[in-house]
């Protein structure tokens, strides 16, 4: 498989089913922004963390592959005429959402009762996190906006939605592993 094909040289990108369309195109930077998403997971994996949390972001960035080809398809070619699918494109399930619930909930059961924001940070670990949390909502925004224009499974905003939620929690879980100071952001009154 060549890496270069020369074929986007003009500023154009296909789509899975063949459709062409421009670099800029909702679409695009949709599944480029879980990408984005996907390689700063590979980062917070590479970070000297327990290994369950290791397997558990592997298992993650594979879903997120499944959430690339899901928002790289065109859906005017994914389906037949007779409503069978063309396109063998995976599919997300409730299980999925849920298995992010799960190990939220069991990351939670150490951690003391948030009474306030945190502001990012405390270790480099964590804002890595944090980082991937913010990219992980623009994404979730990118996906809502194409969403509205060319619906597609509904499953996928939901993931996108929990994994933001999962990202903060594993941020502050890993604050809590690694003794590090969660500053709360306390608003400050006017005097």
């Amino acid at each position: 498989m060549k890496i270069y094909t020369k074929t986007g040289d003009a500023g154009t990108t296909a789509l899975f089913g063949g459709t062409r369309v421009p670099k800029h195109h909702i679409r695009i930077d949709s599944y480029g922004t879980v990408d984005e998403l996907n390689s700063y997971l590979g980062l917070i994996r590479d970070q000297h963390i327990h290994q369950d949390y290791k397997s558990f972001l592997i298992t993650i960035q594979d879903k997120l592959f499944t959430v690339g080809a899901i928002l790289a398809t065109d859906p005017d070619k994914a389906i037949l005429k007779s409503g069978k699918e063309r396109l063998n494109i995976p599919k997300l399930s409730s299980e999925d959402i849920q298995m992010l619930e799960l190990e939220m909930d069991r990351m939670n059961e150490s951690l003391p009762p948030m009474t306030h924001f945190v502001l990012p940070g405390g270790h480099q670990t964590v804002s890595f996190c944090h980082i991937a949390r913010c990219v992980c909502r623009r994404a979730e925004r990118l996906a809502v906006a194409l969403h509205t224009v060319e619906p597609f499974q509904a499953e996928t905003l939901m993931y996108l939605n929990r994994l933001s939620d999962y990202l903060f929690v594993l941020a502050r879980k890993l604050s809590y592993d690694l003794q590090a100071e969660e500053i709360k952001w306390i608003p400050k009154k006017e005097s």
